[in-house]
């Protein structure tokens, strides 16, 4: 008898690897249509090779089980606070700077790029975020950095020179010695966290430089060669751009204390540094860092949404391509009605959120020109995030349990997909952040965020549900005390988007998220919907074509 003859494997889904990540995904190649980026289906499907084959797969898997390490000092005991990474983490840093993850959206001068750029950008991003999440914390800081920076034009032009190529260098040396170059950001303090106004970071002049003296509880991406970093100076909070090295080329004073032990993200090092006398340099007025550091994180806070419907996505993908595969009481488990109506269900849920956050990136593209559009983007961003990135993770959960105990364990990808959903939701602002962050764009903008909402309603308008929703928005943000039922009237703006963004790419299917979206009926669970064998099928048909 052979050993382990009962050991022989059926009845699994092979992996769902070697695939374009993007000509399998038409919900995301119609709204990018939609959105003014069908010009790219090429270039977008090649990345989307590139992404899905099984080199790359491993390498998102050997950048997590091989996390960072801090190396304070050389051989020597001098002081060298560097980062060590495995070089699948550089592998993907690479591919994603190849690409233009970190700077595409701006020209070579540090201006909107225009175009369908921003489209096109996020189309890539969403579908790298499931592959390796961790490293595009540096690459979205990086290209967000370049919109703060604009507040300092001759420094943005110094720096442009370097952050404008598609090469990734790693080596530890000054910036202006590199052939491309990333950026971080330190902000939150552990007295202040979200309120930075409470830093006590102190910056001190020297000449026409600073020195920053102090402690960031939470700095991202400190192998990075430069941060935008807030701290006191004579005239108020102020945003620095801090090098790694100083002028003269020696090592600056940023110390680092330790790298964050996460539940998820684990291949993106975070840590608590030490300023202890470090050189910077003053990005915008005295006073002024909060606007002027507002403008990276308004970019970064699109890239959480974005980067939580990749993950959203990859879930559905997996959870589809197994139950294809599976087989269970003599039928194949796609075919059961119950896991299609969970599926189905799922299915909806990423395609109009995938409509959303690309209506989201055309309005970012149209912003510089078109004030309606720049009032969209400053009202809906905040509440995109808030909907999706807290939507991710209960959507991964749902995707494991289609899996059974083969999405529970660490083999397969879903297990860090689970871990890694809930930073979206706590980065860049936590959930009640961004509500309030909706409540002021409306009081600071009255007339231009009506005008806004009756878009919303004009383009909603048909939709089962659409104007009860409307005026349940319209009533809320109007209450005296509307900031205790922010988060009822906040996700119900961004479910009226979505929906509208839908409508403006598959009309059959933003009528079923209306009427099971904005329906007060809608049951809580995936698959607590009445959906009929016919309307399923499409849905799952669009979200994986069956080979």
């Amino acid at each position: 008898m052979t050993s382990f003859a009962t050991h022989d494997v059926y009845n699994q889904s092979p992996p769902f690897e070697d695939v374009d990540l993007y000509a399998l995904d038409r919900p995301l190649a119609d709204a990018v249509a939609a959105n003014g980026g069908a010009s790219a289906t090429a270039e977008l499907s090649e990345f989307g090779r590139e992404w899905g084959s099984a080199e790359m797969a491993a390498r998102g898997r050997l950048a997590n089980e091989n996390t960072p390490k801090l190396k304070s000092f050389d051989a020597r005991g001098v002081r060298r606070d560097e980062v060590e990474f495995h070089p699948a983490y550089h592998e993907v840093m690479a591919a994603s700077m190849r690409a233009g993850l970190h700077n595409s959206t701006w020209t070579a001068e540090g201006k909107p790029a225009g175009g369908a750029s921003e489209v096109i950008r996020a189309a890539k991003f969403y579908m790298a975020a499931p592959v390796e999440s961790g490293h595009l914390c540096p690459i979205t800081m990086t290209r967000a950095a370049v919109g703060a920076l604009a507040a300092q034009p001759d420094l943005l032009q110094q720096l442009m020179p370097v952050l404008a190529t598609r090469s990734y260098d790693a080596s530890f040396k000054p910036w202006h010695e590199k052939r491309g170059m990333t950026l971080g950001m330190g902000m939150t303090e552990k007295q202040g966290g979200t309120d930075v106004r409470s830093n006590s970071t102190r910056a001190e002049r020297d000449g026409d430089a600073y020195r920053l003296v102090g402690h960031k509880w939470f700095m991202s991406a400190p192998m990075s060669d430069a941060f935008l970093v807030l701290a006191q100076a004579e005239g108020g909070l102020t945003c620095f751009f801090t090098p790694r090295f100083t002028p003269d080329g020696s090592v600056n004073a940023l110390h680092f204390q330790r790298l964050k032990d996460k539940l998820g993200n684990r291949s993106n090092a975070s840590s608590e540094v030490e300023f202890t006398g470090a050189y910077a340099q003053r990005v915008g007025g005295e006073g002024r860092g909060i606007r002027t550091i507002i403008e990276m994180v308004q970019l970064t806070r699109q890239d959480c949404a974005i980067s939580s419907v990749g993950f959203m996505r990859a879930g559905l993908a997996q959870a589809l391509h197994h139950a294809r595969h599976r087989s269970v009481f003599q039928k194949r488990l796609a075919d059961q009605p119950l896991m299609q109506a969970v599926l189905a269900d799922m299915a909806l849920q990423v395609e109009a959120s995938v409509a959303l956050v690309m209506r989201l990136c055309a309005a970012f593209d149209r912003a510089g020109s078109d004030e309606v559009a720049a009032a969209w983007m400053r009202l809906l961003t905040p509440a995109i995030k808030y909907w999706i990135c807290k939507s991710a993770p209960p959507f991964i959960y749902e995707a494991m349990e289609c899996l059974g105990g083969n999405g529970y364990v660490e083999e397969g990808v879903l297990a860090r997909l689970y871990r890694e959903a809930p930073v979206n939701a706590i980065w860049e602002g936590s959930g009640n952040v961004m509500c309030l962050d909706v409540l002021r764009a409306l009081s600071r903008e009255p007339d231009l965020a009506a005008v806004v909402l009756q878009n919303l309603v004009e383009e909603t308008r048909g939709l089962s549900g659409a104007q009860q929703a409307a005026a349940f928005i319209a009533k809320t943000f109007q209450r005296p005390d509307g900031e205790r039922v922010a988060r009822l009237s906040v996700e119900m703006l961004a479910k009226l988007a979505a929906a509208a963004a839908l409508n403006g790419v598959n009309p059959a299917h933003a009528e079923l998220f209306a009427a099971t979206r904005l329906s007060p009926s809608h049951g809580a669970m995936y698959g607590a919907v009445d959906l009929d064998a016919a309307q399923a099928r499409r849905l799952l048909e669009r979200a994986l074509p069956v080979a």
